[in-house]
């Protein structure tokens, strides 16, 4: 039916404030909830990565303890294997924004490393911001916003009500005093307008075509949100 352009993470790792490397990737829920709902609504899934990487699972999201147990994370497992648009991702760079209905950034801590200071991705954003198109963003995915900065310096989602991955959803996963910065406050210093639900508890904001959702467990109700858009 429509074509829709998942933005995912290329980074394998996430530098921390003391200078190692965590290693990371895309959280594997919030990929696969929102392209099992769009498949089966009929809609054609295509990834694009910065360079055409292909991206990586955080092996964290695969873990039995954050999927309901060893029955979900065996259903979280095979769905990624027979995601094949995974190994075959395009170029961000070469993305005509165009060919897609509408526009999804899975999260993971890998969007920390890269599509924060991604600027292909930011004008991406900004493009599909002003052209109505229903925009998703997940989980620590909102990091892609903070490189969406106008000519004039102002970030283009200043204003925007959005729900983010929270400082105490940080903290209680155990990096709240790892980490170079926050997210939620980052955002709010570009003027964006987080709202903060209960830590882990599905949080679904939508304003205007964006669509965004607070941690793991939105992405799912997100995503039945940005079909309601797609009409």
């Amino acid at each position: 039916m429509a074509k829709i352009l998942f933005v995912m993470t290329g980074a394998d790792h996430w530098t921390l404030a003391d200078g190692t490397q965590h290693p990371t990737g895309f959280w594997a829920e919030e990929a696969v909830a929102p392209y099992e709902t769009f498949r089966a609504a009929g809609h054609e899934i295509v990834v694009a990565t910065p360079g055409g990487v292909v991206p990586t699972v955080d092996k964290g999201s695969l873990a039995a303890e954050v999927n309901g147990g060893q029955e979900g994370a065996d259903r979280i497992a095979a769905t990624l294997a027979a995601m094949t648009e995974l190994q075959q991702p395009i170029p961000l760079e070469d993305v005509d924004l165009g060919d897609y209905a509408a526009v999804f950034y899975p999260g993971g801590h890998g969007p920390m490393e890269d599509l924060a200071v991604d600027a292909v991705s930011g004008r991406l954003l900004i493009d599909a911001l002003a052209s109505g198109r229903p925009l998703g963003v997940v989980c620590h995915a909102p990091a892609a916003l903070l490189a969406a900065v106008r000519e004039d310096g102002a970030n283009a989602f200043a204003g925007y009500r959005i729900a983010a991955f929270t400082n105490a959803e940080e903290i209680q996963a155990g990096f709240g005093e790892k980490a170079k910065w926050l997210l939620q406050d980052r955002l709010t210093e570009a003027g964006v307008d987080v709202e903060v639900g209960e830590p882990w508890a599905p949080k679904v904001v939508v304003d205007r075509n964006l669509v965004t959702g607070q941690n793991p467990a939105s992405s799912a109700p997100l995503a039945v949100e940005l079909l309601k858009k797609l009409g």
